[in-house]
């Protein structure tokens, strides 16, 4: 049975990020030993019944140099925004493995923001060392194109993702309008103030119940709780346990304000949504799946012309069909099929 290191921004409690290992295991061809780095190896061995090594440790070295595979991905790992060096611990990692004649895939990735020529150079090294690579958005695919690196582009694999029951939503009456926001560079005092008080005037003019939605505890949770101790009642913050809930979750809601990549990904299915793009790869879901939404940094600082936009997506948006459904899951086969090819 061959052993594969699975290599993420896993065990981090990022329902997206957590989403995507989910997927990956879903998709590894039977018979493949999957081993996990991981910021909390407890946490993610008991969630999923997985072999896990600390994330930053020998172990993971060690592992790497005993597995017969190494998979990195999914997401926006290889990117400078958040710092140079997340992405030379993660290009370093896997170069060992390429040094070491491992099979070696970049999985589901979205390549950048690279701000700095050291971040573009570190990447194409790496990369052009890979045995296979998908991409998951247009402008990954092409920056690759232009450094003559085979890939093949596929929709985020989370699309696919597997759904659970969530049984534990409050009997709210409708509209319920779900609201995840996140912490970033973009999200100043300023417009978060703006987004308060828009969504008060959203809620007061829908006869609105507020969902708010935390993905990632550390940069979620905070501005949930503000948003909360300033809305109405009826109100509620929700966190899954588990990320395949989501999607149940917002089955049982009307509508979507949603900042994170991954929120939108689950809901979009689910319900009508609206962006809030604080990053190339929400602009690019926005394009795929036609998604009305706002670009964080032209975020009109009049409360009131914010609060009709949403009342006038909530009232014309429309979910993904079940045509535009198949037709992306069907497109994100190429992730399971390099999978399977080369493991």
């Amino acid at each position: 049975m061959p052993n594969v290191v699975l290599c993420g921004y896993y065990g981090q409690g990022n329902a997206g990020d957590e989403a995507l290992l989910l997927t990956l295991l879903q998709m590894l061809p039977p018979g493949v030993n999957p081993i996990v780095l991981s910021h909390n190896p407890t946490a993610t061995s008991q969630a999923y019944g997985v072999t896990t090594v600390p994330h930053k440790s020998w172990q993971t070295l060690k592992a790497i140099a005993q597995a017969d595979g190494f998979v990195f991905g999914g997401g926006s790992l290889l990117q400078d925004v958040t710092s140079l060096g997340s992405l030379v611990y993660y290009a370093a990692l896997m170069k060992w493995a390429q040094l070491l004649g491992k099979k070696t895939i970049a999985w589901a990735q979205g390549i950048g923001p690279l701000q700095s020529s050291c971040a573009n150079h570190i990447t194409r090294f790496v990369l052009r060392g890979c045995t296979g690579i998908t991409v998951r958005d247009q402008a990954s695919a092409d920056l690759l194109k232009n450094w003559q690196i085979p890939q093949a582009i596929a929709p985020d694999p989370v699309w696919v993702l597997e759904a659970l029951p969530f049984a534990e939503m409050p009997d709210l009456p409708h509209p319920r309008i779900a609201v995840n926001l996140r912490t970033h560079g973009s999200m100043t005092l300023k417009k978060l103030t703006v987004l308060q008080v828009a969504l008060k005037q959203f809620q007061q003019q829908n006869k609105a119940s507020i969902i708010l939605i935390p993905f990632q505890k550390s940069q979620d949770e905070a501005i949930a709780q503000q948003l909360y101790d300033a809305l109405a009642e009826p109100k509620v913050i929700i966190a899954p346990l588990q990320p395949q809930q989501y999607k149940s979750l917002f089955a049982q809601v009307d509508f979507l304000i949603g900042m994170r990549l991954h929120s939108l990904i689950l809901a979009a299915a689910a319900c009508p949504c609206f962006a809030l793009n604080y990053d190339p790869k929400v602009a690019q879901l926005q394009q795929q799946c036609n998604l009305p939404g706002l670009d964080l940094d032209q975020l009109p600082l009049d409360a009131e012309a914010l609060s009709q936009q949403w009342t006038t997506a909530l009232k014309t948006a429309q979910r993904l069909t079940p045509e535009q459904q198949r037709t992306i899951q069907t497109q994100v086969q190429a992730h399971q099929d390099i999978l399977s090819r080369l493991l």
